[in-house]
């Protein structure tokens, strides 16, 4: 399960509205080792350098920076995000095929309804490991150690 707060919640379905109709991306990062929970916390929106509304790919050196940074402060990626700006939150083959932190939640938003606009979004989050997916239930809070916000 993938627990994430509210504010990071909405962070990611904002990034992924301003850049429609290019595909967004970004990671949450979290401590590392992550404790039990994979806790999220720091939102870091990265640039989808592919500019395209059906693919998205990190930049070479905006990871190399990432990796860096994630490095000295002691964090790893603990949700790598996208968006899909006309198909369902489910990972292509592609993002299969370059999914490649085991630990990481994969968390995709569909604005396949709303576009940019505000109304109904999908948010879902799976494990991809060697291929396989799977799909994880997405738990919602105010704040880490409170209840479920919705």
């Amino acid at each position: 399960m993938l627990t994430i707060t509210e504010e990071l919640y909405e962070q990611i379905v904002a990034h992924a509205r301003k850049d429609f109709p290019d595909e967004a991306c970004g990671v949450v990062a979290g401590p590392e080792p992550a404790p039990a929970d994979g806790r999220p916390e720091r939102f870091i929106p990265m640039l989808n350098a592919a500019r395209s509304p059906t693919f998205y790919q990190f930049d070479s050196m905006d990871l190399y920076w990432l990796d860096r940074d994630l490095s000295d402060r002691g964090e790893e990626q603990v949700v790598i995000y996208h968006s899909h700006t006309a198909t369902e939150a489910y990972p292509s083959r592609t993002d299969i095929e370059l999914a490649q932190e085991p630990g990481a939640h994969y968390v995709l938003v569909s604005l396949a309804e709303s576009g940019a606009d505000d109304g109904p979004v999908s948010f879902r989050s799976f494990r991809i490991v060697d291929g396989v997916v799977t799909e994880e239930d997405v738990n919602v809070v105010a704040s880490y150690g409170e209840v479920p916000a919705h």
